[in-house]
């Protein structure tokens, strides 16, 4: 069996430590887990190995956020990856800081990476693990904030947050996703 983990964020050192760049920190760690190092490939950086005898892939798209679907797609046709052992890993104003949501489907919520997705692939029936960023903004600075660095209290909890996500990440591929959601979810 052959799993897809799609961190979603932005190439660049500029982003690198960004709200909105979550997704590329916790590819980065299940990558770090399952002892596969990145390399560059078609649509982002690729890396490769296994978890409890599955295949997993770990991408991190260099198409930019909000055209994170060619990269899914490119990748799921290459390796024949059905779309349920597909998950996205992507940052979410509408939950609070470290909030960990993992759903099978849903809308895209007004995120332009899981916009682009659900467009490319037709459909929103893809499982997605959302890592809360909270929206505490004022009116009109959304994209200051995604594209901000974390504060001084957020930076204190980060590296546990992705570690808690990094393991779910992982669940979903061994556990499957209703033991991963019920197990997960709200943690």
């Amino acid at each position: 069996m052959k799993y897809l983990i799609v961190g979603i964020g932005n190439k660049g050192e500029e982003y690198a430590e960004t709200r909105h760049n979550i997704g590329f920190k916790v590819a980065e760690k299940v990558a770090e887990k399952i002892e596969a190092p990145f390399k560059s490939s078609n649509f982002g950086l690729m890396a490769e190995g296994k978890y409890k005898g599955r295949k997993v892939f770990v991408l991190k798209p260099d198409t930019y956020v909000n055209l994170s679907g060619n990269a899914v797609k490119f990748w799921m046709q290459k390796e024949n990856i059905p779309l349920e052992n597909v998950l996205v890993v992507t940052d979410d104003l509408a939950l609070p800081f470290g909030s960990l949501r993992m759903k099978m489907k849903g809308s895209h919520g007004g995120h332009n990476g899981l916009r682009n997705i659900e467009a490319v692939l037709n459909t929103n029936l893809y499982t997605r693990l959302r890592f809360g960023i909270a929206a505490e903004f004022k009116e009109g600075q959304q994209v200051d904030y995604v594209l901000g660095q974390w504060n001084e209290a957020e930076k204190e909890k980060l590296s546990e947050r992705i570690e808690k996500f990094s393991q779910a990440a992982l669940s979903f591929v061994f556990a499957g996703i209703q033991n991963t959601m019920t197990g997960f979810n709200g943690k």
